[in-house]
C-alpha cells in the first residue's frame, strides 16, 4: 500500500508524458520509418522527465505557490498601493528571467539572429514587460477595475505597435509571451494575485485574479515590439 502511494503520483505524471510520447514514436516509426538512434537512453529520458515532472509539480506546490498565496494574502498590510505595485513588477521580472522556455527561446533567436538581438537584451527586455503586466494586474485588483477597460487600450496598442515595428521582432514579441507562461511564473503570479484577491474587501476573486497571466503576456509583447522600434534608432 505505501508503494503505491509513492508511485501514484509519478503514474499520474508519466500518463501526462506518455502519450505525447507515443505519438511521436509512431510518427518517427511507421510514418517516416525512420529508427530511434538511441533507444536506452531514450527510455532513461522518459523515466527521468516523468520523475523530474512529479518531483517539480511537488516541489512548486510546497514551495512557490504556498508563499505566493501568503505574500498575496499579506500585501493589504502596506498602506500605498504603489508598494503593492512595485513588488508585483519586482516578482514578474524576476520570474520571468529564469523561465526555462524563455532562455531557450532568446538563446535560438540570437544564433539566427547572428548576434544582431542578443539573448541577455532580448530576456531583460522580455521580463520588463511582464513584470509591468503583473505590476498593472495588481493595480487592477486592489482598484477593482474591470478587466475589459485595462485590456481593450492595451490591445489596441498592439495593433499599432504591430503596424510600425520591424520585423522580426513583431514575430518574436508573439513567441516571447508564450515562452513567459511557464512553470515558475504562471504558479506563481497566479497564488499572489488570488491571495492578493481574496483578502480585499468588495472584491471578487475569481473575477478580478483571473486574466493576470494575460496581462504579463501583453506586457511581455509590447515591451519587444518597443525594443525593435528602438533598434531603428
Amino acid at each position: 500500500m505505501k508503494i503505491m502511494n509513492i508511485l501514484g503520483p509519478f503514474w499520474e505524471s508519466a500518463k501526462g508524458i506518455l502519450p505525447i510520447t507515443v505519438i511521436m514514436v509512431i510518427i518517427q516509426s511507421l510514418i517516416l520509418k525512420k529508427p530511434i538512434e538511441d533507444v536506452k537512453n531514450f527510455v532513461l529520458g522518459i523515466i527521468a522527465a516523468t520523475i523530474g515532472l512529479q518531483l517539480f509539480l511537488h516541489g512548486t506546490n510546497a514551495s512557490l505557490i504556498a508563499i505566493g498565496d501568503s505574500v498575496g494574502r499579506n500585501l493589504n498590510v502596506l498602506d500605498k498601493k504603489w508598494m503593492i505595485i512595485l513588488i508585483g513588477f519586482a516578482v514578474g521580472y524576476g520570474g520571468t528571467l529564469v523561465e526555462p522556455a524563455l532562455k531557450a527561446l532568446a538563446m535560438q533567436v540570437e544564433e539566427l539572429s547572428q548576434g544582431a538581438i542578443p539573448q541577455n537584451v532580448l530576456l531583460h527586455g522580455v521580463a520588463a514587460g511582464f513584470g509591468v503586466g503583473m505590476a498593472l494586474g495588481l493595480y487592477k485588483i486592489i482598484s477593482n477595475i474591470p478587466f475589459v477597460k485595462v485590456v481593450l487600450p492595451l490591445l489596441l496598442l498592439i495593433v499599432v505597435l504591430t503596424i510600425v515595428t520591424p520585423e522580426p521582432y513583431t514575430s518574436i514579441a508573439m513567441d516571447s509571451a508564450s515562452a513567459t507562461t511557464g512553470p515558475v511564473n504562471i504558479p506563481l503570479n497566479m497564488a499572489i494575485a488570488i491571495g492578493l484577491a481574496s483578502i480585499i474587501e468588495g472584491v471578487d476573486p475569481l473575477l478580478s485574479s483571473f486574466g493576470i497571466v494575460g496581462l504579463t503576456s501583453i506586457g511581455s509583447m509590447i515591451s519587444v515590439m518597443i525594443l525593435g522600434i528602438l533598434t531603428k534608432f
